[in-house]
């Protein structure tokens, strides 16, 4: 052996030992096209463990390995990355798929460059393939694109760069009704997803410079020229190994939608219950404040709203019986609504009117309030009860009546009267009674404290409550209604000897 072709021998030794720990995989192929030498790490990337396995040969090779673009295309004949480092050619990071020929469904991603040493003479003298296995990085990659494409929540991809978008997924396309056409290949700048945000600037400033975006409050451009609300937010990510900007984004157009519809809803009742002909208020349920009334409670209160506003019906004294205040205060807090309770209201010049309340919470602007409507039925019971008396007046002397007649005036007395359904003097507690008899006797309040022991409050809580109970607002109905059925002031009298209830 001559002293060149010893040294040569002696240069591939050590270049192999240097080569051998490279986790890049080191390919020498000879120029007769024979391959002379694998390291390890080349070795297992194409799933084998000695050198034989490569095929021995460029042609070899080719037989043993299928090679496709990552299209899914094949390599067309003589374009093996072999085929063209023995054309002396020298390529950069050609990546392709390899399947065994006997397993194509074993595939490795593979990024192979050439290298081409040359002898003194300058003539090809050993032919190299650098080859890095990038299976998981691809692998990676194809499950970010698929979860990416099949995320329902609208995204968009940017190159750090130069700003350019690079993907957009099915969730934006959804949204908005863009086509990638329309989006990919523009700019941040051109298609400007940070339209309305109230730190647009800043936005960009960031993209500009890598960084996260926060989110903010923004209009996406849409293909008819108008913008779509939406929440976006911008964070740096790596696609294929390049810098990226992922853009992310929440919609707010059905909560506009509602917002726009619940203020219009709010509008309309406004306006109905400002210029509703009956009376209406609105109150706090927590401390029953005034939060609005409208022109038909001012009219009949002589209250403005200014006047009320803040105050609750107690500060004002609105409501003549303080005790049938309470009780109907008391059945909203407990969640039961209150219809037609009769209730006589305290006008601002002092004048006593008979109401009828009726009231229902409700949630306004996310607090708990109170719908009042107020009927004015003074009138309605003057005239009842001057037909009562009409009645009574006629009754006192019925012998030139027909009993046909003085049925028909009895029925029509006691259907003017609406006591409350089924009540009689059987359904009264022993107070009650006692309380219906001194009325009968003609007593008032403070007579009767003092033949029943009672404070005035207390008695005056007994009377409201009577009255509710019997469906009666006057002392005179409610003499009518005991007459009516035998109780008289002796009543009083026999149950005040036995125990109250």
């Amino acid at each position: 052996m001559d002293a060149p072709t010893a040294a040569i021998k002696t240069d591939r030794a050590a270049l192999q030992q240097v080569i051998a720990g490279l986790t890049d995989g080191i390919i020498l192929v000879e120029p007769d096209q024979s391959i002379s030498w694998a390291n390890a790490a080349a070795l297992a990337m194409h799933g084998i463990e000695e050198l034989e396995g490569l095929g021995g040969s460029v042609d070899g090779y080719r037989q043993r390995f299928r090679l496709r673009f990552r299209n899914n295309h094949p390599l067309p004949e003589g374009k093996y990355p072999l085929d063209r480092v023995i054309e002396g050619e020298v390529f950069d990071d050609v990546t392709v798929e390899v399947s065994p020929a006997s397993d194509p469904d074993i595939t490795w991603v593979h990024t192979i460059r050439s290298l081409v040493v040359v002898d003194r003479g300058g003539e090809p003298e050993l032919l190299v393939l650098i080859v890095k296995d990038e299976t998981e990085r691809f692998e990676a990659e194809d499950r970010f694109e698929g979860a990416f494409n099949a995320n329902p929540a609208p995204a968009l991809i940017c190159r750090a760069a130069d700003q350019v978008y690079v993907r957009v997924n099915q969730g934006f396309m959804d949204m908005t009704g863009h086509d990638r056409s329309t989006v990919v290949g523009k700019t941040v700048r051109e298609f400007d997803v940070f339209s309305g945000g109230e730190r647009h600037d800043l936005a960009h400033e960031r993209i500009s410079e890598g960084r996260a975006v926060t989110q903010m409050e923004a209009e996406v451009p849409l293909p008819d020229g108008t913008g779509r609300a939406v929440i976006v937010a911008g964070q740096p990510i790596e696609v294929g190994g390049e810098p990226c900007i992922l853009f992310t984004f929440a919609d707010l157009e059905p909560r506009r939608k509602a917002e726009i519809s619940l203020r219009k809803t709010e509008e309309r009742f406004a306006k109905s219950f400002r210029l509703s002909p009956v009376a209406g208020a609105i109150t706090r349920l927590a401390d029953h404040a005034f939060i609005e009334v409208n022109q038909a409670f001012e009219a009949l209160s002589g209250y403005s709203d200014v006047d009320l506003t803040g105050r609750a019906a107690a500060d004002v004294r609105l409501w003549s019986d303080p005790a049938a205040r309470r009780s109907v205060e008391g059945d909203l807090r407990d969640g039961r609504g209150v219809q037609n309770a009769p209730i006589v209201m305290r006008t601002k010049e002092g004048a006593e009117v008979d109401c009828l309340v009726s009231a229902e919470t409700v949630e306004i602007n996310d607090e708990a309030c109170v719908l009042w409507v107020v009927q004015d039925v003074t009138e309605r019971k003057k005239t009842e009860d001057e037909l009562i008396a009409a009645i009574e007046s006629v009754m006192a002397d019925t012998s030139w009546f027909s009993r046909t007649v003085v049925e028909k005036l009895a029925n029509l007395r006691q259907t003017s009267r609406k006591p409350g359904p089924g009540i009689g003097i059987g359904d009264l507690t022993d107070r009650e009674r006692q309380i219906l008899g001194l009325i009968s006797e003609g007593c008032d309040n403070v007579a009767m404290s003092d033949r029943l022991g009672l404070s005035t409050n207390t008695v005056r809580n007994h009377v409201a409550s009577l009255f509710r109970k019997i469906g009666v607002n006057r002392r005179a109905a409610a003499v009518v209604w005991a007459r009516e059925r035998g109780v008289t002031g002796e009543a009083a009298v026999e149950s005040k000897r036995r125990p109250s209830r």
